[in-house]
C-alpha cells in the first residue's frame, strides 16, 4: 500500500484544543484510520512543523480526502507528500 508523509502545523485553535486535551492526538489517529489510512509513525517536531506522520493509504485520492478533512476542521494545516520506498525508487530508475 502507498505510503505518505504528512507534515502538520497547528492553528491557534489546534493549539488550544491540544493544550486542553493532549489525548486528542490519539483520537485523531483513530479517526484517520476510520477514514481508510493507517498511522505507521508519528512524531512531534520542533521547528516549522508541529507533527510528522507516516501514513499508509490505498491511493492518492484517499489521502487527499483525509488531508482535506483534517484541514477543514481548522485545527491543523497539513502538507502531504507521497513517499517511495528507496528500493522501489532505485528499481524504477533502472
Amino acid at each position: 500500500m502507498p505510503k505518505f508523509v504528512m507534515l502538520t502545523t497547528l492553528t491557534d485553535e489546534g493549539r488550544k484544543t491540544l493544550k486542553g486535551n493532549p489525548e486528542r492526538l490519539h483520537e485523531v489517529n483513530k479517526e484517520v484510520e476510520a477514514m481508510g489510512a493507517k498511522v505507521l509513525a508519528q512524531y512531534a517536531l520542533l521547528g516549522q512543523y508541529d507533527f510528522l506522520n507516516v501514513l499508509e493509504a490505498p491511493s492518492n485520492e484517499a489521502i487527499s480526502r483525509i488531508a482535506l478533512s483534517l484541514g477543514a476542521r481548522g485545527t491543523v494545516q497539513p502538507l502531504t507528500l507521497a513517499a517511495i520506498d528507496i528500493d522501489e525508487f532505485v528499481k524504477n530508475l533502472k
